[in-house]
Protein backbone atom coordinates (compact mmCIF):
# COMPACT_ATOMS: atom_id res chain seq x y z
CA UNK A 1 0.00 0.00 0.00
CA UNK A 2 1.46 3.33 -1.04
CA UNK A 3 0.81 6.20 1.30
CA UNK A 4 0.47 9.73 0.09
CA UNK A 5 3.43 11.91 0.97
CA UNK A 6 2.95 14.62 3.52
CA UNK A 7 3.12 18.27 2.50
CA UNK A 8 6.79 18.44 3.50
CA UNK A 9 7.80 14.98 2.27
CA UNK A 10 6.55 14.80 -1.28
CA UNK A 11 8.95 13.01 -3.57
CA UNK A 12 8.43 15.52 -6.36
CA UNK A 13 9.44 18.52 -4.26
CA UNK A 14 11.96 16.75 -2.05
CA UNK A 15 14.01 14.37 -4.18
CA UNK A 16 13.21 15.37 -7.74
CA UNK A 17 14.74 18.00 -9.96
CA UNK A 18 12.37 20.95 -10.02
CA UNK A 19 12.44 23.97 -12.31
CA UNK A 20 13.62 27.36 -11.11
CA UNK A 21 12.80 29.55 -9.33
CA UNK A 22 12.88 27.77 -5.98
CA UNK A 23 11.14 30.68 -4.26
CA UNK A 24 7.33 30.79 -4.28
CA UNK A 25 5.91 31.80 -7.62
CA UNK A 26 5.16 35.51 -7.76
CA UNK A 27 2.80 37.15 -10.20
CA UNK A 28 4.89 39.63 -12.13
CA UNK A 29 3.77 43.14 -12.82
CA UNK A 30 2.89 43.89 -16.44
CA UNK A 31 4.17 47.11 -17.89
CA UNK A 32 2.39 49.01 -20.65
CA UNK A 33 5.17 48.25 -23.13
CA UNK A 34 6.48 44.70 -23.26
CA UNK A 35 9.21 43.02 -25.21
CA UNK A 36 7.78 40.17 -27.26
CA UNK A 37 9.28 36.80 -26.35
CA UNK A 38 10.02 34.04 -28.81
CA UNK A 39 6.78 32.37 -29.90
CA UNK A 40 6.93 28.70 -28.83
CA UNK A 41 4.84 25.94 -30.37
CA UNK A 42 4.00 22.75 -28.48
CA UNK A 43 2.92 19.49 -30.07
CA UNK A 44 0.47 18.27 -27.43
CA UNK A 45 -2.18 15.64 -26.91
CA UNK A 46 0.40 12.86 -26.48
CA UNK A 47 -1.05 12.38 -23.91
CA UNK A 48 -3.45 15.02 -22.66
CA UNK A 49 -2.26 14.91 -19.03
CA UNK A 50 1.31 15.54 -20.15
CA UNK A 51 0.22 18.49 -22.28
CA UNK A 52 -1.55 20.03 -19.29
CA UNK A 53 1.56 19.43 -17.16
CA UNK A 54 3.75 21.28 -19.67
CA UNK A 55 1.29 24.14 -20.04
CA UNK A 56 0.69 24.56 -16.30
CA UNK A 57 4.41 24.66 -15.44
CA UNK A 58 5.25 27.02 -18.30
CA UNK A 59 2.56 29.41 -17.08
CA UNK A 60 3.90 29.19 -13.51
CA UNK A 61 7.42 29.97 -14.69
CA UNK A 62 6.13 32.89 -16.76
CA UNK A 63 4.17 34.33 -13.83
CA UNK A 64 7.23 34.01 -11.59
CA UNK A 65 9.42 36.01 -13.95
CA UNK A 66 10.15 39.66 -13.22
CA UNK A 67 11.01 40.46 -16.83
CA UNK A 68 9.01 42.76 -19.07
CA UNK A 69 8.21 40.09 -21.61
CA UNK A 70 5.10 38.19 -22.53
CA UNK A 71 5.15 34.45 -23.15
CA UNK A 72 3.88 33.58 -26.62
CA UNK A 73 2.60 30.00 -26.81
CA UNK A 74 0.54 27.90 -29.24
CA UNK A 75 -0.43 24.26 -28.72
CA UNK A 76 -1.23 21.91 -31.59
CA UNK A 77 -3.14 18.70 -30.80
CA UNK A 78 -1.81 15.32 -31.97
CA UNK A 79 -3.42 11.94 -31.29
CA UNK A 80 -1.91 9.77 -28.55
CA UNK A 81 -3.30 6.67 -30.28
CA UNK A 82 -1.29 7.45 -33.44
CA UNK A 83 1.91 7.88 -31.44
CA UNK A 84 1.37 4.65 -29.49
CA UNK A 85 0.65 2.70 -32.67
CA UNK A 86 3.73 4.04 -34.45
CA UNK A 87 5.98 3.52 -31.41
CA UNK A 88 4.85 -0.09 -31.09
CA UNK A 89 5.36 -0.69 -34.83
CA UNK A 90 8.64 1.22 -34.91
CA UNK A 91 7.18 3.29 -37.73
CA UNK A 92 9.37 6.39 -37.60
CA UNK A 93 8.34 7.66 -41.04
CA UNK A 94 4.62 7.60 -40.24
CA UNK A 95 5.07 9.54 -37.01
CA UNK A 96 7.38 12.07 -38.66
CA UNK A 97 4.72 12.74 -41.30
CA UNK A 98 2.20 13.44 -38.53
CA UNK A 99 4.58 15.67 -36.60
CA UNK A 100 5.62 17.48 -39.79
CA UNK A 101 2.00 18.52 -40.35
CA UNK A 102 1.89 19.83 -36.78
CA UNK A 103 5.21 21.64 -37.19
CA UNK A 104 4.00 23.38 -40.35
CA UNK A 105 0.76 24.32 -38.62
CA UNK A 106 2.64 25.81 -35.66
CA UNK A 107 4.97 27.69 -37.98
CA UNK A 108 1.98 29.11 -39.85
CA UNK A 109 0.60 30.26 -36.48
CA UNK A 110 3.78 32.24 -35.89
CA UNK A 111 5.80 29.82 -33.75
CA UNK A 112 9.56 30.29 -34.04
CA UNK A 113 10.55 27.06 -32.26
CA UNK A 114 8.68 23.94 -31.18
CA UNK A 115 8.80 21.20 -28.58
CA UNK A 116 7.27 17.72 -28.53
CA UNK A 117 5.55 17.22 -25.15
CA UNK A 118 6.37 13.52 -24.98
CA UNK A 119 9.69 11.87 -24.22
CA UNK A 120 8.45 8.80 -26.09
CA UNK A 121 7.70 11.06 -29.05
CA UNK A 122 11.43 11.72 -29.30
CA UNK A 123 11.92 8.29 -30.87
CA UNK A 124 11.71 10.10 -34.22
CA UNK A 125 13.11 13.48 -33.18
CA UNK A 126 16.27 13.28 -35.32
CA UNK A 127 14.19 12.66 -38.43
CA UNK A 128 11.71 15.39 -37.48
CA UNK A 129 14.52 17.92 -37.11
CA UNK A 130 15.40 17.38 -40.77
CA UNK A 131 11.93 18.33 -42.04
CA UNK A 132 10.64 20.80 -39.45
CA UNK A 133 10.36 24.39 -40.73
CA UNK A 134 11.37 25.71 -37.29
CA UNK A 135 13.98 24.63 -34.70
CA UNK A 136 13.11 21.94 -32.15
CA UNK A 137 13.82 22.23 -28.42
CA UNK A 138 15.03 18.69 -27.72
CA UNK A 139 14.04 17.11 -24.38
CA UNK A 140 17.25 15.13 -24.08
CA UNK A 141 19.89 17.73 -24.92
CA UNK A 142 20.02 19.34 -21.47
CA UNK A 143 19.13 16.31 -19.38
CA UNK A 144 22.62 14.93 -18.85
CA UNK A 145 23.87 18.35 -17.75
CA UNK A 146 21.15 18.39 -15.08
CA UNK A 147 22.13 14.90 -13.92
CA UNK A 148 25.80 15.85 -13.68
CA UNK A 149 24.98 19.03 -11.74
CA UNK A 150 23.14 16.87 -9.22
CA UNK A 151 26.08 14.45 -8.95
CA UNK A 152 24.41 11.51 -10.69
CA UNK A 153 26.73 9.32 -12.77
CA UNK A 154 24.56 6.17 -12.90
CA UNK A 155 20.79 6.43 -13.31
CA UNK A 156 17.83 4.18 -13.95
CA UNK A 157 15.22 4.92 -16.61
CA UNK A 158 11.45 4.49 -16.44
CA UNK A 159 9.22 5.00 -19.46
CA UNK A 160 7.72 3.02 -22.29
CA UNK A 161 9.41 0.00 -23.82
CA UNK A 162 10.81 1.85 -26.81
CA UNK A 163 12.46 4.48 -24.61
CA UNK A 164 13.96 1.85 -22.31
CA UNK A 165 14.97 -0.75 -24.92
CA UNK A 166 16.26 1.53 -27.68
CA UNK A 167 18.25 3.55 -25.19
CA UNK A 168 17.35 7.06 -26.30
CA UNK A 169 19.93 8.04 -23.71
CA UNK A 170 22.89 6.48 -25.54
CA UNK A 171 23.98 10.03 -26.35
CA UNK A 172 24.98 10.45 -22.70
CA UNK A 173 28.76 10.64 -22.42
CA UNK A 174 29.36 10.79 -18.67
CA UNK A 175 26.27 9.11 -17.25
CA UNK A 176 25.66 5.36 -17.19
CA UNK A 177 22.09 4.17 -17.75
CA UNK A 178 20.35 1.05 -16.41
CA UNK A 179 16.83 -0.22 -17.15
CA UNK A 180 14.47 -2.67 -15.40
CA UNK A 181 15.57 -6.25 -16.14
CA UNK A 182 13.53 -9.00 -17.77
CA UNK A 183 9.77 -9.02 -17.41
CA UNK A 184 9.88 -6.00 -15.11
CA UNK A 185 10.53 -3.85 -18.19
CA UNK A 186 7.37 -5.18 -19.87
CA UNK A 187 5.30 -4.54 -16.76
CA UNK A 188 6.55 -0.96 -16.50
CA UNK A 189 5.76 -0.43 -20.18
CA UNK A 190 2.20 -1.73 -19.80
CA UNK A 191 1.59 0.37 -16.69
CA UNK A 192 2.99 3.49 -18.30
CA UNK A 193 1.04 3.15 -21.54
CA UNK A 194 -2.21 2.73 -19.59
CA UNK A 195 -1.42 5.87 -17.60
CA UNK A 196 -0.56 7.81 -20.76
CA UNK A 197 -3.90 6.95 -22.38
CA UNK A 198 -6.12 7.43 -19.32
CA UNK A 199 -4.30 10.31 -17.65
CA UNK A 200 -4.65 8.54 -14.29
CA UNK A 201 -2.74 5.88 -12.31
CA UNK A 202 -4.26 3.16 -10.15
CA UNK A 203 -2.51 1.62 -7.17
CA UNK A 204 -1.29 -1.49 -9.02
CA UNK A 205 0.26 0.60 -11.80
CA UNK A 206 1.89 2.91 -9.27
CA UNK A 207 3.36 0.01 -7.30
CA UNK A 208 4.71 -1.63 -10.49
CA UNK A 209 6.55 1.56 -11.39
CA UNK A 210 7.76 2.31 -7.86
CA UNK A 211 9.01 -1.25 -7.34
CA UNK A 212 11.00 -1.13 -10.59
CA UNK A 213 12.56 2.18 -9.56
CA UNK A 214 13.50 0.93 -6.10
CA UNK A 215 15.12 -2.21 -7.55
CA UNK A 216 17.22 -0.22 -10.01
CA UNK A 217 18.53 1.83 -7.08
CA UNK A 218 18.92 -1.03 -4.59
CA UNK A 219 20.13 -3.80 -6.93
CA UNK A 220 21.57 -2.11 -10.03
CA UNK A 221 23.42 0.77 -8.43
CA UNK A 222 21.34 3.64 -9.79
CA UNK A 223 21.81 6.83 -7.78
CA UNK A 224 18.51 8.21 -9.08
CA UNK A 225 15.85 7.33 -11.64
CA UNK A 226 15.01 9.38 -14.72
CA UNK A 227 11.29 9.62 -15.42
CA UNK A 228 11.47 9.24 -19.19
CA UNK A 229 7.73 9.19 -19.68
CA UNK A 230 6.05 12.58 -19.53
CA UNK A 231 2.84 11.18 -18.05
CA UNK A 232 4.64 9.47 -15.15
CA UNK A 233 4.09 12.55 -12.99
CA UNK A 234 0.51 11.26 -12.61
CA UNK A 235 1.81 8.25 -10.65
CA UNK A 236 4.43 10.14 -8.63
CA UNK A 237 2.79 13.41 -7.67
CA UNK A 238 2.00 13.40 -3.94
CA UNK A 239 3.26 9.86 -3.27
CA UNK A 240 6.37 8.51 -1.55
CA UNK A 241 8.27 6.51 -4.15
CA UNK A 242 11.22 5.42 -2.01
CA UNK A 243 13.99 6.66 -4.32
CA UNK A 244 15.39 9.84 -5.83
CA UNK A 245 14.21 10.73 -9.30
CA UNK A 246 14.68 13.35 -11.98
CA UNK A 247 11.59 14.28 -13.99
CA UNK A 248 12.85 14.74 -17.54
CA UNK A 249 9.66 16.63 -18.41
CA UNK A 250 10.53 19.34 -15.86
CA UNK A 251 14.04 19.62 -17.28
CA UNK A 252 12.50 19.96 -20.75
CA UNK A 253 9.99 22.56 -19.54
CA UNK A 254 12.82 24.59 -18.05
CA UNK A 255 14.64 24.53 -21.41
CA UNK A 256 11.46 25.53 -23.25
CA UNK A 257 10.85 28.42 -20.90
CA UNK A 258 14.42 29.67 -21.18
CA UNK A 259 14.12 29.55 -24.98
CA UNK A 260 10.80 31.39 -24.83
CA UNK A 261 12.44 34.27 -22.99
CA UNK A 262 14.73 34.99 -25.91
CA UNK A 263 13.68 38.04 -27.89
CA UNK A 264 11.43 37.27 -30.83
CA UNK A 265 12.60 37.96 -34.35
CA UNK A 266 9.42 39.99 -34.57
CA UNK A 267 9.62 43.57 -33.34
CA UNK A 268 8.53 44.39 -29.81
CA UNK A 269 4.95 45.43 -29.81
CA UNK A 270 2.66 47.38 -27.56
CA UNK A 271 0.95 45.19 -25.00
CA UNK A 272 -2.75 45.32 -24.38
CA UNK A 273 -3.61 47.81 -21.69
Amino acid sequence: MNRRASKHNQCRHGDAYYIAPSAPFRRRARTHHMEVSMHIGLIGGIGPAATEFYYRNLVKADQASDGDSRMELTICHAQASDLIRNIQAGNVDAQVRIFEVMANRLSAAGAEALAVTSIAGHFCISELKRVSPIPIIDALSGLESSLIRNGYTRVGVLGNKVVMETRLFDSFRETEVVVPPGNSLNKVHEAYMSIAVSGAANEDQRETIFQAGRKMCDEQGAQAVVLAGTDLFVAFDGYECGFKYVDSALVHIDAIYRASMETSDNKSRKADA
